[in-house]
C-alpha cells in the first residue's frame, strides 16, 4: 500500500569525467562525460523510504535539465503518492501538458529528460514501499492497471488501449514459466564496452580477449569517423571474435541516408547484425529507405536511444524503417512511456533491444526488459540487452551480470539510488573531483 505526501524533490547535477579516458566515445560524441540529473523524492511517510531517480547526459547541459527537474517540481511537492498511482496516466499528462513548459518541448529535448528524472524517481519510491523490485512491480500488476499508467494520445493509430489490453492478457499465459527462467537464466547481454571509438588498438585487443574469456558472444563496434580506419578495426575484431559471435555496428547519427547505404555496404563482409542509429534519429523515412536498402544484405536497422517520445517509435513501426527497437529508460517519460513503445513494439512483431550506453542506464532498463519478456513479448528471439562496464561501483544496487546476461534485480525498488558519498564526490561544480579538475585542466 503506497502512503506519504511528498514533501521535497532536490536535483543534483553529477558528472563523472569520463571523457578522460575515451570511455562512451563515438563518432558525434568524441568526449562524452557521463552525467546525470539526479532526483531525490522524499515524503511524510514515517517509514523514510526516498524515490531516486535520474535522467543520462554527456556532461555539459546538464545544468539545463536540472532548472527543468526544478519547474517541473510544482506538479509534484505536496501530492499524495497514493493520488499519483492511482491516476498515473493524468499525472504523467499534467507533467508532460504544462501549459508553459510544453512550448520548449512537448515531449521531447530538456523538459523530457526531466520529466523522466522525476518519474523515474517516483517510480523507485512505488516499488520500495511495495518492497518489490519495479521489474516485479510491473509484473504483478494486472492488465488494467498498467494500461492505466499509460497516455495513449497519439498513438491511437497504431495501437488501442483494447490491442494492448489483449496482448497483456494473452501475456498471462505462461508468464509465471518465463518469470522462473529469468530468475534462473537472465536476460541476454551484448557489451559495447570493448570497441568504444577512441579507444586505441591494443586496448581494444585486450578488452575484446577479456570479454571472451567471461563469456561474451555479442559485440558491438563504434564506427563512422572514418571508413578505412572502420574497416581496419571492424576486421581486427571479427578476427578476433570469430565467425559465430555477433557483430553489431552504431554510427550514433553521423551519416546522410545514402551515405549511410553505401558505407556500411562496404562493412558487409563483417557480416554484422544491425547498423545503428545510422542518420538523424527524427529522419523516419530516411530509417525506412536504409531498412530497404540492406536488407538484401542481411543488415538491419537499429534505434531508438534519442527517439524523442512514443510519437516517433509510432512512425518508425509504421514505416517498417527499424528492424530492432531500442528503448532508453531515460529518453522517454519514464516507465509509463516505456510501457506504450514495449506494447507497440509488440503488436508490430519487432524485437527490443535496449539501450544502456551511460551512467545507470544499464541499472534501469533491466528492469523494463525483464518484464518485456515475463509479460508482454514473451520472447528471446533475437533479443538483447546492451551492457558497459562503466560507473555501476557508484550504485548503492548496480547490476549483476552472470554469463553474459543480466541477473534480475531482487531489492526493492528502480536500482536508481546512488551511493552518497559518490554523489558528493562527483557533483558539478562544487564536488571534489571537479574541483580538482577545474583547477587543474
Amino acid at each position: 500500500m503506497v502512503r506519504g505526501r511528498i514533501t521535497r524533490l532536490g536535483v543534483s547535477d553529477v558528472r563523472f569525467p569520463t571523457s578522460r579516458g575515451r570511455h562512451g566515445s563515438d563518432a558525434m560524441h568524441p568526449d562524452p562525460d557521463y552525467s546525470a540529473a539526479y532526483v531525490v523524492i522524499e515524503t511524510d511517510a514515517c517509514d523514510g523510504i526516498k524515490g531516486y531517480g535520474l535522467t543520462f547526459t554527456l556532461g555539459k547541459g546538464t545544468e539545463v535539465v536540472v532548472c527543468a527537474v526544478n519547474a517541473l517540481s510544482i506538479h509534484v511537492v505536496n501530492k499524495d503518492l497514493e493520488e499519483i498511482v492511482g491516476d498515473f496516466r493524468g499525472f504523467y499528462r499534467q507533467l508532460t501538458s504544462d501549459g508553459q513548459l510544453r512550448w520548449i518541448g512537448p515531449e521531447k529535448g530538456a523538459v523530457h529528460l526531466a520529466t523522466a528524472a522525476v518519474l523515474n524517481a517516483v517510480w523507485d519510491l512505488w516499488a520500495k514501499q511495495e518492497g518489490k523490485p519495479l521489474w516485479k512491480l510491473l509484473v504483478d500488476m494486472d492488465p488494467h492497471q498498467l494500461l492505466s499508467c499509460i497516455d495513449f494520445r497519439y498513438i491511437t493509430d497504431a495501437l488501442t488501449e483494447k490491442e494492448a489490453y489483449e496482448i497483456l492478457q494473452n501475456g498471462l499465459r505462461g508468464k509465471k514459466e518465463r518469470e522462473e527462467h529469468m530468475l534462473k537464466h537472465g536476460y541476454p547481454a551484448y557489451t559495447t564496452s570493448c570497441a568504444w571509438l577512441g579507444y586505441p588498438d591494443q586496448q581494444l585487443k585486450q578488452l575484446c580477449m577479456e570479454a571472451l574469456k567471461d563469456g561474451w558472444t555479442r559485440f558491438k563496434v563504434k564506427v563512422g569517423a572514418d571508413l578505412q580506419d572502420d574497416i581496419r578495426r571492424c576486421r581486427l575484431i571479427r578476427e578476433m571474435i570469430g565467425p559465430d559471435n555477433a557483430l553489431m555496428l552504431d554510427a550514433n547519427q553521423r551519416w546522410e541516408v545514402k551515405e549511410a547505404i553505401e558505407w556500411v555496404t562496404k562493412l558487409a563482409e563483417f557480416k554484422p547484425l544491425w547498423i545503428e542509429e545510422p542518420t538523424s534519429p527524427d529522419d523516419i523515412l530516411g530509417h525506412a529507405a536504409i531498412s530497404k536498402a540492406l536488407a538484401p544484405l542481411g543488415i538491419g536497422v537499429a534505434t531508438g536511444e534519442q527517439c524523442h517520445n512514443r510519437v516517433i517509435f509510432k512512425q518508425l513501426l509504421q514505416a517498417k524503417a527499424l528492424s530492432y527497437l531500442q528503448i532508453d529508460s531515460c529518453r522517454l517519460g519514464s516507465v509509463n512511456e516505456n510501457l506504450s513503445v514495449l506494447l507497440m513494439a509488440k503488436k508490430f512483431q519487432i524485437p527490443v533491444c535496449p539501450h544502456a550506453g551511460g551512467v545507470g542506464l544499464c541499472e534501469l532498463v533491466q528492469h523494463l526488459i525483464i518484464f518485456d519478456y515475463i509479460a508482454v513479448s514473451g520472447s528471446l528471439e533475437n533479443r538483447m540487452c546492451e551492457y558497459v562496464d562503466h560507473l555501476h561501483e557508484h550504485f548503492k544496487y548496480p547490476v549483476i551480470i552472470k554469463k553474459a546476461s543480466y541477473v534480475p534485480p531482487q531489492d526493492a525498488g528502480y536500482s536508481t539510488e546512488m551511493k552518497e558519498d559518490s554523489v558528493r564526490k562527483y557533483q558539478f561544480p562544487q564536488g571534489e573531483i571537479w574541483q580538482k579538475l577545474l583547477s587543474n585542466p
